[in-house]
């Protein structure tokens, strides 16, 4: 089912991958991509639809949250990285700050997705 929700929406240059002919990025909110899948397949109900997106980010969420990797190939890859703890400096005063240890989301773009952008 993933499967057929990726390749179901276009997500290169309004040409077809979010960005207009000029080059800018268009924004594409949640509802609006649910909107197009459910569009682009009308044997579908948009609540199924719904609830099929809402369960592909929950899980993306979930497994990221575990620390785990997640790969859509030709996509890209999603994977947690570390950012060990570190003295920053407020930048209003100049004073020196402790910042904590965090994970943070990464994303990598997949060859495909890349080729794309670039026109390839």
């Amino acid at each position: 089912m993933l499967f057929l929700i990726c390749n179901s929406v276009s997500m290169t240059p309004i040409g077809n991958d979010g960005f207009d002919m000029r080059g800018d990025a268009t924004d594409m909110i949640r509802s609006e991509l649910i909107q197009k899948i459910a569009d682009e397949n009308p044997h579908l109900y948009q609540r199924d639809v719904e609830r099929i997106v809402n369960t592909i980010f929950e899980e993306i969420t979930n497994a990221m949250a575990r620390g785990d990797r997640v790969e859509l190939r030709g996509f890209g890859a999603f994977s947690v990285k570390k950012r060990d703890a570190r003295v920053g400096r407020n930048p209003r005063t100049g004073e020196s700050v402790e910042v904590e240890e965090k994970h943070v989301p990464f994303f990598k773009t997949g060859k495909l997705l890349r080729d794309r952008l670039n026109g390839k």
